[in-house]
């Protein structure tokens, strides 16, 4: 069995690693960092140019029809960039869930949008700093109108339409629903609010009546997010992969120019654990990854257990690797005007955006309980 990418993937690969480094090298990272600018606009439409938002959209849609493998290559490459841009919030979240419960006219109208850069999606959950559970939903949805405060949202500054979860008055994980609306209407307003990433711009969004419409059947948001997690994780596993990768590079790349004693930083055992470790986690994180992309192309019933365990290995493999780049440059590392910020950033955002660390591994421990006992 072959678990190696096609030729075709590569050089996608390659293509897309190409032009981030062209036109995403980390000048433009730190220019959105400082700046009021919700994402690099031009890596953006750049990335629309190359069909990166039309990936993984049925043809039916506007899209290229390709399958999960294509779209993990290229999250490995926006990882590696610490790309600032709505990949992983329209490309992933918002398109994977419109494929799993849009209607057709929902489809036709969004997807195609999506697919040739004049939307974008975000996913709208959480609505504070703890953990969203069905039961602490407190927007609600009825008679065509959602009310409501939805924080943090990524990237909902820039987005043109959210899908939000909100309560539609059922029992338990029925209380919940998935609800597409357009962002671009005056009963919805955007603020600004601070993370660790700026280069990864939230938004407080406040809904007042705003027009809004069911994605999905009722009572099944909660269900429908969870599948929506599982696929994303995988996704999310390639773009840590990509940037736990980046990070050690660069670590490596310091080490072997700064001397200390009259020797390169990297012949010292210390570095050479730290960066041997760096690799050690970086490739478990990939094989995980490898293994949930085969499931998700394939629709394998090991799915929600691959997808967590891929989460898990790439969070730990990438916010480790960011970590030890720091530590490796020493107390350059950790000024304002070094890189290492970038993929450290990048890592503590990604490592909570589908969920934090426990809630993975209480689901791999769940699921693995679950295939045990049947």
């Amino acid at each position: 069995m072959n678990f190696d990418f096609s030729d075709d993937q590569k050089l996608l690969k390659e293509q897309v690693r190409k032009f981030l480094t062209d036109k995403c090298p980390t000048k433009v990272v730190r220019r959105v960092l400082d700046s009021n600018e919700t994402h690099a606009d031009e890596v953006w439409k750049g990335l629309v140019e190359l069909g990166v938002p039309a990936t993984g959209i049925p043809e039916d849609y506007g899209g290229l029809g390709l399958s999960p493998l294509e779209l993990c290559v290229i999250a490995e490459e926006v990882g590696r960039a610490a790309a600032p841009v709505p990949f992983d919030t329209s490309v992933v979240l918002a398109t994977e869930a419109l494929k799993l419960a849009g209607s057709d006219s929902q489809k036709k109208k969004w997807l195609a949008e999506l697919a040739d850069g004049t939307a974008i999606g975000t996913l709208a959950i959480a609505e504070g700093p703890q953990p969203p559970k069905p039961r602490g939903i407190r927007t609600t949805f009825g008679g065509g109108r959602l009310n409501g405060k939805k924080v943090p949202v990524a990237d909902g500054e820039a987005a043109t339409f959210a899908i939000v979860l909100a309560n539609t008055g059922g029992q338990g994980d029925r209380a919940v629903s998935l609800v597409l609306v357009d962002l671009e209407q005056p009963a919805v307003a955007k603020k600004r609010v601070e993370t660790i990433d700026p280069a990864r711009k939230h938004a407080e969004l406040t809904l007042n009546d705003a027009t809004a419409e069911l994605l999905g059947a009722e009572g099944e948001g909660w269900r429908t997010l969870e599948r929506l997690y599982d696929a994303a994780a995988v996704y999310f596993a390639f773009a840590q992969v990509g940037g736990a990768e980046a990070a050690m590079w660069m670590a490596r790349d310091y080490a072997l120019q700064r001397q200390a004693f009259g020797r390169a930083i990297g012949s010292y055992q210390a570095i050479k654990h730290k960066l041997a470790d760096c690799y050690v986690k970086l490739e478990l994180a990939r094989s995980n990854a490898y293994y949930g992309a085969m499931m998700l192309t394939d629709g394998g019933a090991d799915l929600p257990l691959a997808a967590a365990a891929a989460r898990i290995a790439a969070t730990e493999a990438y916010d480790f690797a960011s970590k030890e780049n720091i530590q490796t440059h020493g107390g350059i590392g950790f000024t304002w005007e070094a890189d290492t910020q970038f993929h450290y950033r990048r890592a503590r955002v990604m490592a909570l955006a589908l969920g934090g660390p426990m809630a993975w591994k209480d689901k791999l421990v769940s699921r693995l309980e679950q295939k045990n006992a049947a």
